[in-house]
């Protein structure tokens, strides 16, 4: 059995809070974390961009840089990459094989991958590391970690709120508890709420003359701090969430062009990924909350009078009726998909949610089946589980 096979075995332990175990594996590891500068991020909405835009950043700049982000989009190494490439396989094993070693029977398999890729980082010689949280930020199994250069915080609302509770206030504090030693940025798109807690922390926002200038199928212009910006990316939470990464690359001291370079070279497979095939427009977004599909809504607006379908599932955790709410009116067929997921929504409750916000729904058996019987603009979304089947459904017809 492998490493991997193993790590998923400790999987089956479920989520258990806390940076104990965490900490405990990285020092008898010799705390490779401390042999890195890192960058750790946490929020709601945004962490993957923000990660892949430093990424690209001090890959620019000439850095050698590891990246740790959640959950698996393609594959589950694509989580972890150094240069924006995923790790090879049997080095992954080499440094997670140590890591699982060094574990004790408590350890988790997030606990074992945190302090593996870490150790990873260490062993091939990278100088930075982008952290993204998994859940929360201050139990978070990252949150064990060493030498943070910078905290950043991108947009934050409510989510997981079994586990992080049911007010604003109280993610909130779960968010910031990753500022530890370090100086915190701040994504500027906010709620009010949540924008003056970080604000009492002293936190750096990244709000200096930020102008949104335009969005198509091609990027996303913007203005910061009197400079302009593309990304490729396309939206206006995806500006803010460059400002973001500009503001913490600054505080890396990051020179201007790298910045530039950067933010230019960003894309991020899954977030609002558009993609061109068999005459139709695809638009692949794992967004599953209620703020995170207000970006959908404004690019599916765009389209005007166009045909839109959407292929739609759902976690039985996540607001059904959030989510669907901000897409109303806009689709004129729905595919309702079971995600492959033992956390999946039950059939009946996802499709009666549908039925609930639009006229015409139908249950698929697969993402495929749906993709098969759509055209015009299809938008896959809800879950990053559905993100995997439609790429690849998607890329062997491009």
């Amino acid at each position: 059995m492998s490493v991997f096979e193993d790590i998923a075995f400790l999987n089956k332990k479920g989520m258990v809070f806390g940076v104990e175990t965490t900490r405990r594996i990285l020092d008898a590891l010799g705390s490779p974390d401390k042999n890195l500068k890192i960058v750790h991020i946490a929020g709601t909405n945004g962490k993957g961009s923000i990660a892949e835009y430093i990424t690209r950043i001090l890959i620019a700049s000439g850095k050698r840089v590891g990246t740790f982000s959640s959950p698996m989009v393609e594959n589950y190494f694509d989580q972890f990459r150094i240069d924006g490439e995923p790790v090879e396989e049997s080095v992954l094993a080499k440094y997670f094989g140590e890591a699982y070693s060094a574990a004790d029977s408590v350890a988790t398999g997030f606990e074992v991958e945190t302090a593996g890729i870490l150790n990873a980082f260490s062993g091939e010689g990278c100088e930075y590391a982008v952290v993204e949280c998994g859940l929360g930020g201050k139990l978070d199994a990252t949150n064990a970690i060493a030498n943070k250069e910078v905290a950043v915080i991108s947009s934050v609302g409510l989510e997981h709120t079994a586990v992080l509770g049911n007010s604003l206030r109280s993610i909130c504090e779960h968010k910031a508890g990753i500022i530890r030693d370090c100086p915190v940025v701040v994504n500027a798109l906010q709620e009010a709420e949540t924008a003056e807690y970080f604000r009492t922390l002293g936190a750096i926002f990244a709000d200096k003359r930020f102008e949104f200038l335009s969005a198509d199928l091609n990027g996303t212009h913007f203005v910061y701090d009197g400079e302009e910006y593309f990304t490729p990316m396309y939206g206006r939470a995806q500006a803010y969430d460059a400002a973001t990464a500009i503001e913490a690359a600054r505080i890396l001291k990051i020179d201007k062009n790298s910045i530039r370079v950067g933010i230019s070279r960003t894309k991020l497979s899954g977030r609002l990924q558009i993609m061109q095939a068999l005459g139709n427009t695809y638009i692949i977004d794992g967004g599953h909350n209620p703020s995170g599909m207000k970006p959908l809504r404004e690019l599916l607006s765009s389209f005007g009078g166009k045909k839109i379908t959407l292929v739609y599932g759902s976690l039985s955790d996540k607001d059904i009726d959030g989510n669907l709410f901000n897409l109303r009116g806009l689709p004129k067929k729905v595919y309702a998909v079971t995600p492959e997921s033992p956390r999946a929504m039950d059939r009946d409750k996802l499709l009666s949610a549908c039925k609930k916000y639009f006229a015409d729904v139908e249950y698929a058996d697969s993402v495929s089946d749906a993709l098969s019987a759509s055209d015009g603009v299809v938008a896959v979304c809800g879950s990053f589980t559905l993100v995997k089947e439609a790429l690849n459904w998607i890329e062997k017809r491009l």
